[in-house]
């Protein structure tokens, strides 16, 4: 049995933990815990039968099946929770690994009596498949507890209820009934290898302290440890305070790129969980989520997620991999605990794998276990390599598939065109996709710095290349900037009825995927991105109801010169990249339309340009921006 450096300073024989089980076994009592309010994070904890995380007869994370099943006085909704052990039940600040606490987490969707039953049953792989004998005193307990409604407002998710696919191109809050778009950072990936975490160590990069960002941390806001955290948590702070509203991580990445992530007690334990570790992600995650930020949870990345055949230099099975990519007890577990600690955060998905070299049938066994056992049924999605996704994509597509959304990686100036082909796609299969762009090739640049952040011009380019024609990553491309990006990756994907985007830092930046510690790298850019999401509510413009139409500007190519996106008669939305003016077929709508400009560089009020009116029934020119001609404008027209 391998012992984490962080475990003990003595050693405990096995013997004697055996010994102590029987005498230290929980009562059997429940108690329920946190706001008791709608949407909140609500707490059930039972006092059950004492573990240690690194125990094997029973394994208490695949022998000991506890789950919850929570049900609304009226009958509906009705939850089976699954339910985890948590050593002591404060694992976060005594770093326990042993204890009688087994915690499951509701956010509940009404107010009223919920009711709660307890299901405990011991057994080999109890956990996974099922089966098992019932565990007395803690099976079969059962009470209730009154949810009161929630007192959040703004940005804070509490306020919006849980964030859920519901057939369509974009996620809708159960609550508030609002749709989402979404903006944020995908860099970087090893967010989690922080030095403040339990038993987090350095991999093939150093451990973040996100020193940058202490400054963003707030009196009141949550720690660890005697003050451990404050630098991920501003972190945190500083993103919502930007107006952005979505990030992401790997919650595993052994083997991979940066090597220093993973939920277990051991690099290469996979079936024993660390349980202080995970209870420290809890926190930011708890806290992400009142600031109102998506988790974007990547499972896992290429280079552990199978056995890669076809994919390497290097075939056969990699030991990091869990179950050769299969959908075995490594695999089941590792998605079950994500669930149980991680599934009642409002706005989430899991992305089954970064850059995902699994089979079509091993994707898809993974698929249907996530949709089985994640009570809530947030997002599932897919992201592949660019020249992959033609190959992969398409067998998922259709109803019969679990895939809801897709994560999609391809250049920075092709976000209109991929974003549109996979929507376009899942809609003729019958089940619309939720697609997002959220890494940016080439791989070396992304999306770059700021002009002036320490010193650099912010000109995306390789070092050495000529600007005019740079070999950038894998991709031949002309120098690109934050402007750039801003026009053709986030309003390319916006415009192509996309959900949104995250964006990527390339390897080759001094603040790239691996390493960024200071996302004030991208200031401006977040500005950017700010600016779009509060566009669209503030002019109450019903994107959810409107579907791509560059042929009515003469785009029947959806090129990237002009975008539109249109509810036909009613509202149509136009987006010049590189500013000028356009016509727009107006031949099968009725009534006067008001004709509006958009500065999607500084935001602000609705301007009005040389046209301010036009008459459906035909062809009609929308005349020129109110200033900077040569500069982005979007255009509205409502009738």
């Amino acid at each position: 049995m391998k012992i984490p450096p962080r475990l003990i300073s003595l050693t405990i024989a096995i013997g004697a933990v055996t010994q102590l089980s029987a005498a230290e076994e929980g009562s059997g009592k429940v108690t329920v815990s946190g706001e008791l309010k709608q949407w909140h994070k609500v707490t059930l904890t039972l006092d059950g039968p004492f573990a240690n995380e690194q125990d094997t007869g029973p394994n208490p994370f695949t022998d000991l099946a506890f789950n919850v099943t929570f049900t609304h006085e009226s009958g509906s909704p009705k939850y089976v929770v699954p339910g985890y052990f948590a050593a002591d039940g404060d694992a976060a600040e005594s770093s326990a690994e042993s204890g009688t606490k087994w915690l499951a987490h509701l956010s509940p969707d009404k107010n009223g009596t919920w009711n709660y039953l307890v299901s405990f049953a011991k057994g080999k792989n109890a956990a996974l498949d099922g089966g098992g004998e019932a565990l007395e005193p803690f099976d079969g307990q059962s009470g209730s507890f009154t949810i009161a409604d929630s007192d959040k407002t703004g940005r804070d998710f509490r306020a919006h209820g849980r964030l859920q696919y519901v057939g369509k191109r974009y996620l809708q809050f159960a609550g508030s009934k609002e749709y989402f778009l979404k903006a944020g950072a995908d860099a970087p990936e090893t967010l989690l290898g922080y030095a403040d975490f339990d038993n987090t160590i350095k991999g093939k990069v150093p451990l973040k302290t996100f020193e940058p960002h202490l400054q963003d941390w707030r009196a009141g806001d949550p720690t660890w440890k005697d003050g451990k955290g404050k630098g991920l948590i501003g972190a945190i702070n500083y993103l919502s305070g930007k107006g952005v509203n979505a990030f992401s991580f790997l919650t595993y990445n052994a083997g991979g790129d940066g090597n220093n992530v993973w939920p277990f007690v051991d690099r290469d334990d996979k079936l024993h969980y660390d349980c202080s570790k995970l209870d420290q992600w809890g926190i930011v995650f708890d806290h992400a989520t009142e600031l109102g930020l998506y988790l974007h949870f990547k499972m896992q990345e290429n280079e552990m997620d199978d056995d890669r055949r076809g994919h390497t230099s290097d075939p056969g099975r990699v030991p990091e991999s869990l179950d050769g990519g299969k959908l075995g007890p490594e695999r089941k577990l590792y998605c079950r605990e994500l669930i149980a600690r991680f599934g009642h955060a409002l706005a989430l998905n899991w992305n089954i794998g970064e850059e995902n070299t699994q089979s079509t049938e091993e994707v898809a066994d993974m698929l249907r276990y996530l949709k089985e056992i994640d009570p809530y049924g947030h997002l599932r999605v897919l992201h592949t390599f660019p020249n992959e996704q033609d190959k992969k994509y398409p067998p998922l597509l259709g109803k019969a598939a679990e895939l809801t959304g897709l994560s999609l990686q391809n250049s920075w100036s092709q976000s209109h065109q991929r974003t549109l082909t996979w929507i376009q796609q899942s809609d003729q299969a019958g089940k619309p996709w939720v697609v997002a762009h959220d890494e940016q090739n080439p791989a070396g640049l992304g999306v770059p710095q700021d002009p002036g952040y320490k010193g650099t011009d912010g000109i995306a380019i390789e070092k050495g290349k000529k600007r005019e024609n740079a070999t950038t990553g894998d991709v031949k491309s002309k120098a690109y900037t934050m402007h750039d990006i801003r026009k053709l990756t986030l309003w390319g994907n916006l415009m192509a009825g996309g959900a949104g985007v995250e964006y990527y830092f390339g390897y080759a930046l001094p603040e790239n995927d691996l390493v960024c510690e200071d996302f004030r790298s991208r200031d401006k850019s977040w500005d950017f991105c700010r600016i779009a999401l509060e566009f669209f509510p503030a002019n109450r413009i019903p994107f959810w109801e409107m579907s791509n139409a560059d042929a009515l500007i003469g785009n029947e190519k959806n090129d990237n010169r002009k975008y539109c996106l249109a509810k036909a008669g009613e509202v149509y939305l136009i987006y010049l990249p590189n500013g000028g003016t356009t016509d727009l077929d107006l031949s099968g709508a009725d009534g006067t339309f008001n004709v509006s400009w958009f500065n999607p560089r500084e935001g602000g009020a609705l301007q009005a340009g040389t046209v301010q009116q036009v008459k459906g029934g035909g062809k009609v020119s929308l005349g020129d921006a109110p200033s900077d001609t040569d500069e982005d404008w979007a255009i509205l027209l409502r009738r």
